[in-house]
């Protein structure tokens, strides 16, 4: 006897991922910001990160590897003294990722995971400083480079974090150079100029990504 012929049920595409990488300063979270707008679920991976230092358990690791120089006042973990630290050698920074890394990729996918289930949600952004670093872009379905030149950014590093421009070349250097990033990008947005251009080229991005986003 014949089996009975099932029709096979098409798959539903896949949400979009959308991962933004760029130099420090570029304007990688005012992107993911206007993405923000147009209905997307943002994953903030360095606020994660700093929402984990803040946890006991991994302040207890912290503490075990660089001592209690690292800790300000108040008992927490003190960034800036901690970057001092890992930020001077490649082997202490592979030392604080190999910490942190696993455990806000384990947090992101979470994350991730919930932001999928949502019907409303059009896409979702990683927004992550060190996306390529940590390897995070193997979650995502499409990447977009920010571009700007780097006496801008360092000037807006200056502004926003307090950074001196030996401190922004400093960060820079320990990733991936930005012509490595830039060719693995699938979009590229330069943010050279005005908030509106920025967001008009978002717009068009987000236009070409997400089917029917009108």
């Amino acid at each position: 006897m014949d089996k009975p012929i099932t029709k096979r049920q098409p798959q539903r595409p896949l949400k979009p991922v959308i991962g933004i990488v760029g130099g420090i300063g570029a304007g990688k979270s005012t992107a993911a910001g206007e993405f923000a707008r147009l209905g997307c679920v943002v994953i903030d991976a360095d606020a994660i990160g700093h929402e984990l230092l803040a946890e006991p358990a991994v302040r207890r690791r912290i503490v075990r590897r660089w001592g209690p120089d690292v800790l300000g006042a108040s008992g927490e973990v003190d960034r800036k003294a901690l970057a001092a630290v890992v930020f001077q050698d490649a082997g202490e920074l592979a030392a604080l990722n190999r910490i942190m890394h696993p455990l806000i990729a384990r947090r992101v996918k979470r994350r991730l995971s919930v932001a999928r289930k949502d019907a409303a949600v059009p896409a979702v952004v990683i927004d992550a400083a060190v996306l390529l670093e940590g390897g995070w872009d193997a979650l995502c379905t499409h990447l977009i480079f920010v571009s700007a030149a780097s006496a801008t950014r360092a000037d807006r590093a200056a502004r926003r974090a307090g950074w001196a421009r030996t401190a922004w070349r400093q960060r820079e250097k320990s990733q991936i150079p930005l012509d490595k990033k830039r060719r693995r990008c699938d979009y590229i947005l330069d943010n050279s100029s005005s908030l509106s251009h920025l967001c008009k080229q978002v717009r068009r991005v987000f236009r070409q990504i997400v089917p029917n986003a009108g």
